[in-house]
């Protein structure tokens, strides 16, 4: 997928779903065949997650640039430092983006999940959506899979959703959880403990279900009070489902 040298490119924001190639769009696995030019984040030594998802469906020839993190736990969110960090790493993607679509090549970004559902394609939206022609491919959200794969509805009639992070407070998470009717609970991980005090506080620890992996070869199913693992992997997702009425 390459334009004449005298075009811009497009810069493609590619929803691939919750992780299984064959939950992706149509209108995803049709452009990343036809791809000549993939970015992606990836930590520091890893392979990718969103890489290894595509890795059957890509040209031969596909020339790359993963985008490593240069921080991910080392520093709290809270720190100045983190987001000046991440904020130049984000400039630096975008400097090197762009230079490829000046050259007229498309760029398809590869995005977990939806591209606009807590990703980091957001932060290159943000930063080249006035400069740079960005079509955004949207898909499948991980916690859609989550929800499926407890085998039970989310949501009945007029039940009241709310996604919540774990990074929040437990006072927040403790009000957000008594206050709505089902809940997903996303970044997981080390805040697991907090998350589940929060539950207890709200009564609702029978109702919660932990899953891992969602829609992947290695998915888990497992309902909280149940679950033994001080931290949960980083795919993993939080469900509280609303109840007829």
């Amino acid at each position: 997928m390459k334009n004449p040298s005298s075009e811009i490119g497009t810069i493609y924001g590619v929803g691939l779903g919750p992780g299984a190639v064959d939950l992706m769009s149509v209108r995803a696995n049709n452009l990343l065949k036809s791809c000549s030019f993939i970015a992606f984040f990836r930590k520091a030594g890893r392979p990718g997650h969103a890489r290894q998802i595509v890795s059957e469906i890509l040209p031969e020839k596909v020339k790359e640039y993963p985008m490593e993190y240069p921080v991910t736990t080392e520093i709290p969110l809270s720190d100045p430092r983190y987001k000046k960090i991440m904020g130049s790493f984000y400039d630096e993607c975008c400097r090197y983006i762009k230079s490829v679509i000046e050259s007229g090549e498309d760029v398809c970004v590869l995005c977990e999940g939806d591209p606009f559902f807590y990703g980091s394609f957001m932060h290159i939206y943000e930063r080249l959506r006035f400069e740079a022609p960005i079509e955004v491919i949207p898909a499948i959200t991980g916690m859609s899979a989550a929800w499926t794969a407890t085998g039970l509805p989310i949501t009945w009639g007029d039940n009241i959703l709310t996604i919540l992070t774990g990074t929040l407070s437990k006072e927040a998470l403790v009000d957000k959880i008594s206050t709505t009717d089902a809940a997903v609970i996303m970044k997981v991980g080390q805040n697991l403990d907090k998350i589940r005090a929060a539950i207890t506080l709200a009564e609702r620890e029978s109702d919660a279900f932990i899953v891992e992996y969602a829609a992947m070869s290695n998915q888990s199913v497992c309902k909280l009070v149940e679950y033994t693992k001080a931290v949960a992997p980083y795919f993993s997702i939080i469900i509280l489902h609303g109840e007829t009425k």
